[in-house]
């Protein structure tokens, strides 16, 4: 025993042997993580050790930059390329945490678009055992601090060290071709990141996404107008007329885009103890006036609520990675529902959203989508504790909101983000009003009271409508923007559905949030067919009798009888009425049954539904990443010129006052100019000692 120790030692006082235990280390707490952290779905005896051996080539190559230099400054460089790398998983692990997914550079440069209160979610999602991706860290600087190894002086040849970066190369590709064998054109179809650390590990999939990113600059600024072509050709062949039973029927109807956020559909006549979750919603939900879709899909990416407006403002994906709202919202031409109907309709267009205006780049893309007006933190008043961690309450900010709703000339369409119900869950004693979940997971059980809050909110703002005369003449689209509560909690899901194990297929119809347009005299009920958020907008073009044919948008009508009914996910997975696919595992819609032996008619059909997702989702990114809608000329659309528009608080202000002098229309003009803000009846609080809420002037 003493001799192999002995052995050993003398091995490690080589530089060789050094670096192979800071590599083995290394590769032991990367693959600890892979299989303890993240969700990759690993199956079967080849990925096993695919996610074993992947951790080796980036490992050699990273780590052996350190070879190429000499004496004691090799041996640290060896730690602090072992320290980012531990950085870079730590941070991963935090983010795949909250979003299910791995960091891209695209989230690296939007991050101060999206910074704001992540201290409070960060606080929540850390756990102590994420630091044992330092431990080895610690470990080796404290052997060579004791000096339980000698520093080897000796020169470490330049050929050797080159050894080692070709092996790590061709470990690589060896790495690279068994992941092919088990994944064909893994790095060219697919649109998972999870499928990639599983194959290839996390260096080679940030490599890849560099790459990628470096990549897409270049396709920008080499695009041009032919590549729309094919763009044209799919989407002439996959459009879906409108309803002649909704067409037009809601034109000229003011419109409020209700953003419900990170509401899910399990939430809908969701009862805790015998009590309603959410009355107020269940109740529209059901009315006879509302269209109610009950199997309606969030399809966000990365970016989450950012790609749930990107897809409502103009039925355009997301991107696969990072926000497209940030990367691309500020220099790329959108041919938007808000520019849309200001210039086909007359209607006055506005954003109401309470934090600040940066959040996932909102003030420079709500520009290029053409909204005239974006009312941000900067234009409410502060009162005590109004703020929940990203934003306003959502009773003040809703109360609040109609302050500058009321002086909108008609009609208008306007958007409120709700943020209450957000990630992670923030509500002071004194708003809270049911019990918290049960469950064991505490970052799962306070949603049921943020959703209940909400809930309270929007009823208020409801019977704010009603008293006004404003439900009369407005059309009401709510919608759940993404999941609130994701994969990672599955144990507190299964209570949650009151299931003992949840399958791909419980996963996948977990994804549904809720989606209902409600206006007085619509003929509702609610609706059972397939779509997603992507469909929103060719949906309520339809109701304001708008013709979509010649639009670039990659949604269908929820409404026409000719849609084909196929939901696509970000990542490549798919939803349709007869099977659904979902973390590469098929089943019947209908029951859920798992398909483990699909017919050759079966696989001949996942084969065509698998070709649309892929191609819709493909050209989509096409048209952003080449912005190629600035090569599109829709007849009747001028493009929009952000530099006619701020949102400047003063001058938004004084552009208000005088619109309502040109145009005498809004519900404060019609109202002999006196507010209709004492008709908004709230229990909110923190607004109990304010008689009157002095709004910002300037």
């Amino acid at each position: 025993m003493k001799t192999a120790l002995q052995k050993l030692r003398t091995g490690l006082n080589t530089k060789l042997g050094f670096f192979l235990l800071v590599v083995l280390l290394f590769c032991i707490k990367s693959y600890w993580a892979y299989q303890t952290e993240f969700n990759l779905g690993v199956k079967g005896s080849m990925q096993e050790f695919l996610l074993v051996f992947n951790t080796i080539p980036g490992a050699l190559v990273f780590l052996g930059i350190a070879l190429y230099f000499r004496g004691r400054l090799s041996y640290w460089l060896m730690l602090i390329i072992d320290a980012l790398l531990s950085l870079w998983l730590f941070s991963n692990i935090l983010y795949y945490r909250e979003f299910s997914d791995f960091i891209t550079f695209n989230i690296i440069k939007s991050s101060g678009a999206a910074s704001n209160n992540l201290g409070k979610s960060l606080a929540g999602i850390l756990h102590p055992v994420d630091f044992m991706v330092f431990v080895d860290v610690i470990i080796l600087a404290l052997i060579l601090l004791f000096h339980f190894v000698r520093v080897d002086m000796r020169r470490f040849k330049v050929r050797h060290a080159f050894t080692v970066t070709v092996l790590g190369f061709v470990l690589f590709g060896a790495n690279l071709g068994m992941a092919e064998s088990d994944r064909s054109q893994l790095l060219t179809r697919t649109f998972d990141n999870n499928y990639i650390v599983k194959y290839l590990g996390l260096e080679a999939y940030t490599v890849y996404d560099g790459i990628k990113t470096t990549h897409n600059s270049v396709v920008k600024a080499q695009a041009d107008k032919d590549q729309l072509k094919p763009v044209l050709n799919f989407l002439h062949h996959n459009y879906a007329g409108p309803n002649i039973q909704y067409q037009g029927v809601a034109k000229g109807k003011n419109i409020f885009v209700i953003h419900l956020e990170s509401l899910q559909q399990f939430m809908i006549d969701y009862k805790q103890d015998g009590e309603e979750v959410m009355p107020n919603l269940d109740k529209l939900y059901h009315s006879s006036d509302t269209l109610a879709f009950d199997n309606f899909f969030h399809q966000v990416g990365q970016g989450k609520t950012a790609d749930a407006e990107m897809m409502l403002e103009n039925s355009l994906y997301g991107l696969p990675e990072g926000s497209a709202m940030v990367t691309d919202g500020t220099t790329n031409t959108f041919q938007s529902a808000p520019a849309l109907l200001s210039q086909k309709l007359g209607y006055t267009t506005a954003s109401f959203h309470g934090d600040v205006p940066s959040f996932w780049n909102r003030d420079n893309a709500y520009k290029s989508f053409g909204y005239q007006y974006f009312f941000s933190k900067e234009y409410y008043p502060k009162t005590k504790n109004y703020d929940a961690g990203y934003g306003m309450k959502d009773k003040i900010f809703m109360k609040e909101s109609m302050h500058y709703v009321e002086q909108l000339p008609q009609p208008f369409y306007a958007k409120l983000i709700t943020v209450t119900n957000h990630y992670p869950y923030i509500l002071d004693k004194q708003n809270k009003s049911i019990d918290a979940w049960n469950t064991g997971d505490d970052t799962v059980d306070p949603y049921v009271q943020t959703a209940h809050y909400l809930d309270q909110s929007l009823g208020e703002f409801l019977n704010y409508l009603d008293k006004t005369g404003l439900r009369k003449n407005s059309v009401l689209i709510l919608y759940g923007d993404h999941y609130g509560i994701s994969n990672n909690h599955q144990a507190a899901i299964a209570q949650i559905l009151h299931k003992k194990k949840l399958t791909n297929y419980d996963l996948a119809m977990f994804q549904k949030v809720p989606f209902m347009i409600n206006m007085e005299g619509l003929k509702g009920g609610i609706n059972h067919t397939y779509g997603g958020e992507i469909d929103v907008l060719p949906t309520l073009e339809d109701l304001l009798g708008i013709s979509s044919k010649y639009y670039v948008q990659f949604g269908q009508d929820l409404l026409s009888t000719q849609r084909n009914q196929i939901v696509p996910f970000r990542n490549g997975d798919w939803v349709t009425p007869k099977y659904t696919k979902y973390n590469g595992e098929y089943f019947y819609t209908k029951n859920g049954k798992q398909i483990t032996k699909a017919t050759a008619k079966q696989k001949k059909e996942f084969s065509k539904i698998q070709k649309y997702v892929t191609t819709d989702l493909g050209l989509s990114d096409r048209v952003m990443n080449g912005d190629l809608l600035r090569f599109y000329n829709l007849k009747g659309f001028k493009k929009v010129n952000k530099k006619n528009i701020t949102y400047n608080l003063k001058k938004s202000l004084q552009k208000l006052k005088e619109a309502q002098k040109k145009k005498k229309t809004s519900v404060k003009t019609e109202n002999n100019n006196q507010s209709t803000l004492d008709d908004y009846s709230t229990d909110a609080p923190e607004l109990k000692n304010y008689s009157s809420l002095i709004f910002p002037t300037k």
